[in-house]
């Protein structure tokens, strides 16, 4: 009887960078249309979309990395060739070391097993690089700040060590949705070891459509938009801003005259211990002769980088001073608002609808959102001009962003319109106001409540001539839920205060980033309501006890 052999599969380990075509290396693209399978995190698959020909897809959601290597392997093992994909670099906190962890369990041997090629791309680190100018010119290194799989007490160290070091350092996994203290407790260790001043870039969905980049100090981070797909680069003692840009100087100006075509000093000079005082041969020698000391004196490495900086600024190369000045001309100006008929009304006529696509033009946004409102983005150093055009035109704007905004309903086109006048206070009183995290107040003008108003954090039905409060709702996700009624009857006057309350004790006690029905549920009581543990329902077993 004839044997047959099954031929061995190939596990490709892919890196397709940022997410951007243009970006993905060669090879990478190579990869992924000889390969029979994409195993991949569903949001990673939309990203290589256009490169997909007939190809098997294994999408899996995000925490569900383990099955997705141990699939990949399995396919392999059928012999199939199978790409998992990550974007950045697959090395670099991606799915090589656990595909190769699952096949090391599996007693994997390179020789006779299936064959593995792990494909480099540019991970986060280097792509938000490009983006700021050159923040990483000198050392640097990547801390996550995810303590799903590793000790929080690690991930102090770590930082504490880096912090000491004077590395730039990128920081990965900066904040979601549960983990919003890390990034709080990180800031506060780096700011025992750097000034208050040091640059700062974040970087969101770099070369991605909705990339945005922000330039701030260590002391003021906090004070921006961050989350799991932005980077944190963190300059050094020496980093600077420039025009809009992010500089960590390597040292060259230390050695060579850079505004100069003829250099004091030649390139086979740079070994010799006068023209390196700070280098391992200096401290050397230093050693074997303290007579030498006065003349190789050694410096430490912040005061060379404090002289390098002075030395440019003094030529003129450096109009900011070192780490106090931000940018006066930011990589990215973008005016973002939006834009709606009214607090009640929900309809917009024509001539307001064409002023908002005139005011948008060929390199602005729109964007409709369910609340009944435009999401206007337009790059202009000139958003006044805007603003007045489109509050002529009878347009009411709001901020957005991590500030309290007011959703109410249409009162029926206004013939249930009582309660429009408390509405429209609630949200002069608080529209626009800065919170720990985006807050929306759903606004019911009658007892239907078919807006929507109680599952909103905090929610207010008007019904017969008084108010029915409620806080703490959740409306999306696995665990979504109503709020809970904490007040009725109150009067239009109760209720406007009640609300401005709430606001003000969330807008000053809650965490950063700590949405108002986390905040609700850990502090028990705001404002006099209290918080009730939520009751779930109990199944009484079958009489067949199946």
């Amino acid at each position: 009887m004839r044997r047959v052999e099954i031929s061995k599969g190939k596990l490709l380990i892919i890196g397709f960078g940022p997410g951007n075509f243009e970006h993905i290396t060669k090879r990478a693209r190579e990869a992924i249309q000889e390969s029979d399978v994409i195993v991949g995190y569903k949001t990673y698959v939309d990203l290589i979309q256009d490169l997909l020909t007939d190809q098997e897809i294994v999408r899996t959601g995000m925490t569900e990395e383990v099955s997705r290597a141990q699939e990949a392997v399995r396919l392999a093992e059928l012999g199939k060739k199978v790409a998992v994909i990550s974007s950045g670099d697959a090395g670099v906190y991606g799915m090589a070391g656990l595909v190769y962890e699952v096949l090391i369990e599996q007693g994997w041997r390179p020789e006779g097993g299936v064959e593995v090629e792990v494909i480099p791309g540019i991970s986060a680190i280097n792509s938000c690089a490009s983006l700021l100018g050159a923040p990483v010119m000198h050392d640097a290194c990547t801390i996550s700040l995810s303590d799903h799989l590793t000790p929080w007490e690690t991930i102090v160290k770590r930082i504490e060590a880096a912090a000491q070091a004077d590395f730039v350092i990128a920081l990965y996994n900066p904040r979601s949705g549960r983990r919003t203290r890390q990034i709080v407790e990180t800031q506060k260790i780096l700011l025992k070891y750097r000034s208050p001043d040091t640059p700062v870039g974040l970087v969101k969905s770099a070369y991605r459509d909705r990339q945005h980049v922000v330039l701030t100090t260590l002391d003021q981070m906090l004070e921006h938009d961050i989350g799991m797909l932005t980077t944190v680069i963190i300059g050094n003692m020496s980093t600077f801003f420039y025009e809009g840009l992010m500089i960590t100087p390597r040292g060259y100006q230390r050695k060579y005259t850079l505004d100069q075509a003829v250099q004091e000093l030649k390139p086979h000079q740079r070994l010799q211990v006068e023209a390196e005082p700070w280098s391992l041969n200096a401290i050397e020698q230093n050693a074997e002769n303290q007579a030498k000391e006065s003349s190789t004196k050694l410096v430490h490495p912040a005061e060379l980088a404090q002289e390098a900086l002075g030395l440019l600024k003094a030529k003129g190369m450096v109009e900011t001073s070192v780490m106090t000045d931000l940018p006066t001309r930011p990589p990215v100006s973008i005016f973002e608002v939006a834009v709606s008929p009214g607090v009640a009304n929900k309809k917009i006529t024509p001539d307001q609808l064409a002023l908002i696509a005139d005011m948008a033009g060929e390199k602005g946004e729109i964007e409709y959102t369910p609340h009944h409102q435009f999401i206007l983005r337009v790059p202009t150093d000139e958003p006044k001009q805007i603003v007045d055009r489109l509050t002529e035109a009878g347009l009411l704007l709001s901020s957005i962003g991590d500030v309290v905004q007011l959703k109410a309903c249409d009162f029926c086109h206004g013939d249930k319109g009582e309660a429009i006048p408390t509405a429209e206070e609630i949200h002069r009183r608080l529209d626009g106001l800065h919170v720990p995290k985006e807050l929306k107040i759903g606004f019911n003008g009658c007892a239907m409540a078919c807006y929507g108003a109680v599952t909103e954090e905090i929610g207010i039905v008007h019904r017969r001539g008084t108010y029915d409060l409620f806080l703490g709702g959740k409306k999306m996700g696995r665990n979504a839920h109503v709020a809970q009624r904490v007040a009725e009857g109150m009067t239009a006057d109760e209720v406007i205060e009640a609300v401005e309350k709430v606001v003000q004790i969330y807008a000053e006690q809650a965490h950063p980033n700590e949405r108002f029905n986390k905040f609700f549920k850990r502090v028990k009581e705001v404002a006099g309501f209290q918080y009730q543990e939520e009751k779930k329902p109990v199944i009484p077993e079958l009489a067949c006890g199946d």
